[in-house]
């Protein structure tokens, strides 16, 4: 039997970190997926997907997304059910997840915190942005870094002549 899911989503509220009784972390989140088709206004509609992530994952998980952050995940659906205080039961549907990956940088993650909400990339009309992660070394000189970075050379701009690679230069 395959039960396997795949999500990219943004988060509907900063995700909640727990520890059961025996020191096992465990972290719940909803997750906002936008739909594929609009509806009859033209609007995207969205599905609110509840996802739990337990153990290392957890912390890590907590430390570095907060409400808006785009996630991807990767896991399973698992279904349980327990009696509530009225003794009625109570049926719970959610994804485990067994991985999961950031998919903003964190400058565009603190831009958007800073501007209150999302802010789309304006430039490619609704396209993700590109996860341009650097190792600066620490946040001092952060700028300068950037900006030796972005004025390096390309390797591959230049005079338009074909890339010469001979067949023993690949790994296949």
């Amino acid at each position: 039997m395959i039960n396997r899911v795949v999500l990219v989503g943004r988060l509907t509220r900063d995700p909640e970190l727990r520890t059961t009784g025996s020191g096992i972390s465990v972290a719940t989140f909803t997750l906002a997926v936008d739909r594929q088709f609009t509806n009859s206004q033209g609007e995207r509609d969205a599905d609110f997907i509840s996802c739990v992530i337990w153990r290392k994952s957890a912390e890590n998980f907590c430390n570095f997304t907060s409400k808006g952050s785009l996630v991807g995940i990767d896991g399973r659906i698992q279904t349980r059910s327990y009696d509530n205080k009225d003794g009625q039961r109570v049926y719970v549907t959610e994804v485990v997840v067994d991985n999961f990956a950031l998919l903003e940088s964190r400058k565009d993650r603190e831009a958007r915190g800073q501007n209150g909400g999302y802010t789309p990339n304006t430039g490619n009309a609704g396209a993700p942005s590109t996860n341009n992660f650097q190792n600066n070394g620490g946040s001092q000189n952060n700028a300068q870094n950037n900006n030796q970075s972005n004025n390096a050379q390309d390797p591959f701009a230049g005079s338009g002549d074909p890339i010469d690679i001979s067949d023993d230069d690949l790994p296949f």
